[in-house]
């Protein structure tokens, strides 16, 4: 684990005193562009055509990977300023930039059409819920809707995921992400230590969390934003986004929550797998000064014997080509690892009599009925040829 302030190395705890210039690590775009020999291959178009056997004898995934072909996630309490830092560290990079999703664009469904609307004929328990909704009111229903919320956005995350994994694989290209699936643990243990829901949903959360995450190959770099409570309180005033600045779940005694959880868990969690990186981030750092850290990395130092970037270790070009299919095609098989039944959890449910209630109203709105593109009402077209 690397401990480094806003402009130089700190202290250095692993297999090395210090960092040494490396001939193959992390390299900044101005760099990549003086250095690379021939161009990379175009991206394999996956979300249109399907990389089968036949494709992967001429696109074998290892010859798409250089130095760059990382995945970095920046995580930090509310307030630390992750998404500004991954947006340029993206830029400076020449990575992909993956942005934490929200619930409130998973209301839109894939004709454009707003589930948020049908509100009012739905029960309150079956009601939208987003981000602006929790911070608002996360005691509503003693809190079952935030539960809800939260599993749905480590889901989200999940999926997230998934897609920059797909990216890197068959694009060559790195990605940078605003948090990720690993952290979003931080958000249900700082609202079952401040009463916002109960220890078992807290425990049931856990339970899902163990049974999904496996499948998933850990980033190559953590970069923890580390902010003192004060200055990210401070922050969050200062921005002034709605219903943000009185939340309950923005409290200084809610990050003080957060921030244990990363430190005691997340980052020791994190640092057996991946290269792990603090900044000291109470005064705003420049990103310029971090990609220079980045480059002195040498995240290709670890061997076999290594738990550190061991997802990241394939047999043979196979396997590489087999995770590819599977991370680029097999996401909503990959997602059903979250359906782990609540019996020993029965407040998250839904009551069965709103449930159905939901269920009716949702499978008439528009574009709900069938996947998109088997929609005639929405103007799908040549749905008898579609298999």
């Amino acid at each position: 684990m690397v401990f480094i302030n806003t402009c130089k190395i700190v202290v250095f705890v692993g297999k090395q005193n210090g960092l040494a210039t490396i001939a193959r690590g992390i390299s900044s775009k101005a760099m990549r562009h003086r250095t690379q020999a021939e161009p990379k291959p175009a991206p394999f178009p996956y979300k249109e055509k399907r990389y089968n056997f036949f494709r992967a004898l001429f696109d074998p995934t290892p010859a798409r990977l250089d130095e760059n072909s990382k995945l970095i996630v920046v995580e930090g309490v509310t307030g630390a300023g992750k998404a500004n830092l991954a947006r340029e560290l993206a830029a400076e990079l020449d990575m992909a930039y993956f942005a934490a999703p929200t619930q409130a664009e998973a209301y839109i469904n894939e004709y454009g059409f707003n589930l948020k609307t049908l509100d009012p004929e739905l029960p309150l328990t079956c009601k939208s819920y987003d981000e602006n909704d929790f911070l608002k009111n996360p005691y509503l229903l003693d809190g079952t809707k935030a539960a809800r919320f939260q599993l749905g956005k480590m889901m989200k995350r999940y999926k997230r995921y998934l897609e920059a994994l797909a990216h890197i694989l068959n694009s060559g290209q790195g990605v940078v992400m605003d948090r990720s699936p690993y952290s979003d643990f931080v958000y249900i243990d700082a609202m079952a230590e401040q009463g916002l829901v109960s220890k078992n949903i807290q425990k049931f959360y856990h339970r899902v969390r163990d049974n999904a995450m496996f499948a998933l190959w850990r980033p190559h770099l953590v970069i923890y934003l580390d902010v003192p409570v004060a200055e990210a309180r401070r922050r969050i005033e200062a921005r002034n986004r709605p219903n943000e600045k009185e939340s309950p779940a923005t409290t200084v005694a809610y990050l003080q929550s957060m921030e244990k959880a990363y430190k005691e868990k997340f980052l020791k969690e994190m640092s057996v797998s991946s290269e792990v990186v603090v900044y000291d981030w109470t005064q705003v750092g420049d990103p310029e000064i971090v990609v220079e850290d980045l480059e002195r990395l040498d995240l290709d130092k670890y061997t076999i014997y290594d738990t550190q970037m061991s997802d990241w270790r394939r047999q043979d070009k196979w396997d590489w080509n087999n995770s590819r299919q599977i991370f680029s095609y097999d996401q909503q098989y990959l997602l059903n690892y979250f359906n782990v039944p609540a019996t020993s959890c029965g407040e998250i449910n839904y009551p069965p009599e709103d449930y159905n209630i939901m269920a009716r109203i949702l499978m008439n709105a528009p574009g709900q009925k069938y996947a998109k593109g088997y929609n005639a009402d929405m103007g799908d077209k040549g749905l008898l040829f579609k298999l």
